[in-house]
């Protein structure tokens, strides 16, 4: 089978490589067709199963029609107790009611992509113990944990633009944010504000000040400073498919240069985080791993603009750059992907 790939060899350390077996639940959605494009060419990962209940037997392909040639996969209603780890593309709420009727080997590693177990008070689960999966906060309790909780698209871009000045407790004043999405990040099944004669030539904002990724937003924040600022969120519809494009603004007495140093520190030794002296755009990050982050200073306003691929640094992506971390992999395994 083209997915199969036998053990291999790598240069960077004249070491033969075991290869790890990878089971997907929920493959057929956008956040698992992504998982597997990756998965596919990584260089250290043979997929065992992707699992549907309702595509069961079905070739990968008639959901992914883009891999078409790339795999000859199909999608299964079995699952091996026993893989390596285990992936969950499931809708939220839909991890757990998963885990309360499969059980796995306990040496199985579950990276789970819904907000299930983000949060702390969720964080133990059925014997699990999940540990917050943002690299670029938590790398080293990230290596040495068993189970991911993979972060929010929305989280994952506003939580980029603000840690470096939680870590030196700069975050003083109100935060405004607006956060606009493509239509991915609503999911595959259609729904009113996601077909394409409502969501073309339309923007609409939702959810307005409450979004459900501000719990885990304020989670990190607090973990790196002793008070919690306040945040308003707007979330906003797009009128494209992929991305999210993040402006961040607040009161901010330190230079720009001054911030500038803080952020590079910060983000020393991640290979995905990246500064622009430039004004950002979304293309730059498309179908890649990466963030890109401009600062921008107006009289006493910090404008803090990111950007990332909402189903790839947003989900897929980071739940690979994830696993890599969990296996001692490179990091960067899988993940070298150019932008459009």
């Amino acid at each position: 089978m083209q997915n199969k790939k036998s053990n291999g060899f790598d240069a960077r350390t004249e070491k033969h490589v075991d290869m790890i077996k990878a089971g997907i639940i929920g493959g057929s959605g956008y956040t698992g067709g992504e998982l597997i494009r990756i998965l596919i060419n990584h260089p250290q990962v043979e997929i065992d199963f992707v699992y549907s209940t309702t595509r069961a037997e079905k070739p990968v392909t008639d959901a992914h029609e883009d891999l078409l040639g790339a795999t000859d996969l199909k999608f299964t209603g079995t699952i091996n107790p026993k893989v390596d780890v285990l992936f969950l593309c499931l809708g939220h709420g839909n991890s757990k009611a998963f885990l309360d009727t499969h059980t796995f080997s306990d040496n199985t590693k579950v990276i789970d992509l819904s907000n299930d177990f983000r949060l702390k008070n969720d964080a133990t689960y059925n014997g699990r113990k999940f540990v917050y999966g943002l690299p670029e906060l938590q790398k080293e309790a990230i290596k040495n944990a068993n189970n991911i909780a993979n972060p929010g698209c929305f989280a994952t871009a506003i939580q980029l633009a603000l840690l470096p000045l939680a870590k030196n407790n700069l975050l003083t004043e109100d935060i405004h944010i607006n956060a606009v999405t493509g239509s991915t990040g609503a999911g595959v099944s259609p729904s009113a504000t996601s077909h394409f004669s409502w969501r073309n030539n339309n923007i609409s904002w939702y959810k307005p000040f409450t979004h459900q990724h501000l719990g885990e937003i304020n989670q990190s924040i607090v973990s790196l400073q002793d008070n919690q600022p306040n945040i308003f969120m707007l979330p906003q519809r797009g009128n494209f498919t992929k991305g999210i494009f993040v402006t961040s603004y607040l009161k901010f007495e330190n230079s720009l240069e001054e911030t500038w140093n803080l952020y590079e520190d910060f983000y020393v030794i991640d290979p995905f985080t990246h500064l622009s002296e430039k004004e950002v755009h979304l293309k730059q990050v498309i179908n890649t791993n990466n963030c890109f982050i401009h600062l921008h200073k107006h009289e006493d306003v910090l404008l803090i603009t990111s950007v990332i691929d909402n189903l790839i640094k947003g989900a897929s992506g980071q739940a690979v750059q994830n696993m890599n971390l969990l296996f001692g992999f490179n990091e960067s395994d899988g993940l070298n992907l150019k932008g459009s």
